[in-house]
């Protein structure tokens, strides 16, 4: 019987020791997360993506590992969304462009003239509207989480300056893939014409399109401004991205990390927003410097903002269907 209670003895002390052991491994369990984006390390984007695998680190203790992956060397922003699926990839931020095929109501971001300013804008991110966004996608399978800044959009042109919408008659001008784009276009008489971005340089050097838009960062990155006699500061499109997660790599997270990433991710938004507003200043100052073609930069007055206003907000029925015409109110009630 001594012999039976000291074995009982014996067995209880383990599997204590046991269950305290298995505590302690989860607690200490880490998680890697592979973060793919497809812009250059030094943009406000991968810099963004870069303080945030730091400041994550930091937060959980080396809880979470993220490991970045820039200027697409794991996966473009094409086939990422099937990694994400597949939990091969845990982390990304494509451009808004990329969630159209999957959710129509991204079509939102294009609409011209929508968004009066960057507060205005982060506020609609923020908000209501930026939260039914996130919705939708993550309905998806993919865990939507932040909003990321790329730029207002500028027109540009080699024939005349685009000033007031009928300067942009009979034009072609280059866009991507989009109904909204192709309807804007349209409502200013010019011609559009869907080129990949790799093709615009080109197309801009030799006449196949006149005219583009494009935010600060690429016009004179991608030195489209050496083939464009002027820049319209017009600020009337965005550019953007959605941060996302794997819902696989999200279903595993602890909540307790789940709340630290988020926190991390918060900061890191705000990181990248700052970053993107002092890249377009810089950018601004190194156009009117470094350009040796002596483009053009114009600045449209309030008057020729309100023409332009007009005329855009003229075709917003015609998003109605796409976007949704209650999301295109919530968003001009925004104040």
């Amino acid at each position: 019987m001594k012999k039976i209670a000291i074995l009982a003895l014996i067995s209880a002390v383990t599997l204590v020791f046991l269950g305290c052991s298995d505590d302690k491994s989860k607690t200490q369990e880490t998680y890697k997360v592979k973060f793919a984006h497809v812009v250059s390390a030094n943009t406000p984007k991968g810099q963004a993506a870069d303080f945030f695998a730091k400041r994550v680190d930091e937060l959980s203790g080396g809880k979470i590992k993220v490991e970045v992956f820039p200027s697409a060397q794991l996966v473009d922003d094409d086939k990422v969304f099937q990694e994400l699926t597949r939990n091969n990839v845990q982390m990304a931020a494509p451009s808004f462009s990329k969630f159209t095929p999957i959710a129509k109501e991204f079509n939102i971001w294009d609409i011209p003239f929508l968004f009066r300013d960057t507060e205005h804008l982060h506020k609609v991110m923020d908000g209501e509207v930026g939260q039914i966004l996130k919705d939708v996608i993550s309905k998806r399978g993919i865990v939507a989480l932040d909003y990321w800044d790329a730029g207002f959009k500028q027109f540009s042109t080699n024939k005349k300056p685009i000033i007031l919408p009928e300067d942009a008659k009979g034009q072609k001008m280059r866009i991507m893939s989009s109904k909204v784009l192709e309807e804007q276009t349209k409502a200013i008489g010019a011609i559009p014409q869907v080129l990949p971005f790799s093709e615009v340089y080109s197309a801009l050097s030799t006449g196949v399109v006149d005219a583009a838009e494009n935010p600060l960062s690429n016009l004179y990155n991608s030195k489209f401004y050496e083939v464009q006699s002027s820049i319209t500061l017009s600020n009337h499109g965005y550019l953007g991205y959605l941060v996302v997660v794997s819902d696989g790599f999200w279903k595993q997270l602890p909540d307790e990390l789940k709340d630290i990433f988020k926190q991390a991710l918060h900061e890191a938004t705000e990181f990248e927003r700052l970053e993107s507003e002092k890249e377009e200043k810089i950018l601004l100052e190194k156009l009117k410097k470094d350009d040796a073609t002596k483009t053009q930069i114009y600045t449209l007055e309030d008057k020729q903002i309100a023409i332009w206003k007009e005329t855009m907000q003229a075709i917003y029925p015609k998003f109605y269907d796409l976007v949704g015409q209650d999301l295109i109110e919530k968003v001009l009630e925004v104040k």
